[in-house]
């Protein structure tokens, strides 16, 4: 009889967890002509919404200082360690400094035939053998990492963001070898002393978690830019891909543009203006 109860408790506090829960998407203050409250759901009327996000890099528009600008606001902003900076030793007295070359990055530079490997010409315009090529996650419509995960701790919104759950991720990575554009990083080690300033607006991660460029869908929740569009000075546009009107839109018919290995059939989301 006792088991019995336990077992009837038990059950009736899951589903108040659950409740509990999806609470914060919830709006408790309308009520009827009565009083009587009712659940109603909360929606920001400011976030920014597409059917397709996507993004538009105009390299055209690119220099080494904008390229810079872009990732530093970006990791800054999302805890994205630099294991080259000084560990706080009396913060963190059991860290060991870095004796192998690791690197997070959720947006970097690359060189033309390393992020164009398809596109190499003989006859490649000397300017492209200089630029700072922005790479990072391409958000794929038809995204390999996603079909790869076996615990949905990377998924794909319906607005085509892929993102990444932490909590789910248990560092088996096969994400990262099934996505053809280095665009996931995997912390071998705790990232958090390897962060100078923490930004209290995003969570940091942990050891065996992987990680990746998120297009700032907590900005775009909040009806802000990303912070690589802020910081690129309008080298780097973002937009619904399927509306006609859109600016990125605007920027693909004007402009003859490409995209990283095309040719794989994940339809990438991120398109470089030549």
């Amino acid at each position: 009889m006792m088991e019995k109860s336990r077992r009837s408790f038990l059950k009736v506090a899951g589903i108040a967890a659950i409740g509990l829960g999806a609470a914060p998407a919830i709006n408790f203050a309308s009520s009827d002509s009565n009083g009587k409250a009712h659940a109603v759901k909360s929606k920001n009327e400011e976030a920014l919404s597409a059917k397709r996000w996507g993004m538009v890099i105009d390299t055209n528009k690119l220099t080494k200082e904008v390229a810079e600008a872009a990732i530093e606001a970006c990791h800054k902003a999302h805890n994205v360690p630099d294991f080259n900076h000084e560990v706080d030793e009396e913060k963190f007295p059991n860290t060991r400094p870095v004796n192998h070359k690791q690197e997070i990055k959720w947006l970097w530079e690359e060189e033309f035939h390393y992020a164009f490997p398809d596109k190499e010409d003989e006859f490649l315009a000397e300017k492209y053998h200089h630029l700072p090529f922005l790479v990072t996650c391409n958000h794929c419509k038809n995204a390999p990492c996603v079909q790869a995960c076996p615990t949905q701790a990377t998924f794909k919104r319906k607005d085509g963001i892929v993102l990444m759950d932490f909590h789910r991720c248990i560092g088996c990575r096969f994400c990262m070898a099934a996505c053809p554009y280095g665009a996931r990083s995997f912390n071998f080690r705790d990232p958090r002393p390897f962060i100078e300033e923490v930004a209290k607006d995003f969570p940091t991660r942990s050891k065996g978690v992987v990680e990746k460029c998120n297009l700032c869908a907590e900005r775009l929740a909040n009806g802000e830019q990303p912070h690589c569009v802020e910081a690129s000075e309008g080298a780097i546009v973002v937009g619904d891909l399927e509306d006609p009107e859109s600016e990125v839109r605007a920027l693909l018919n004007e402009h003859y543009t490409i995209r990283r290995k095309q040719s794989l059939g994940t339809e990438p989301s991120v398109y470089y203006v030549m």
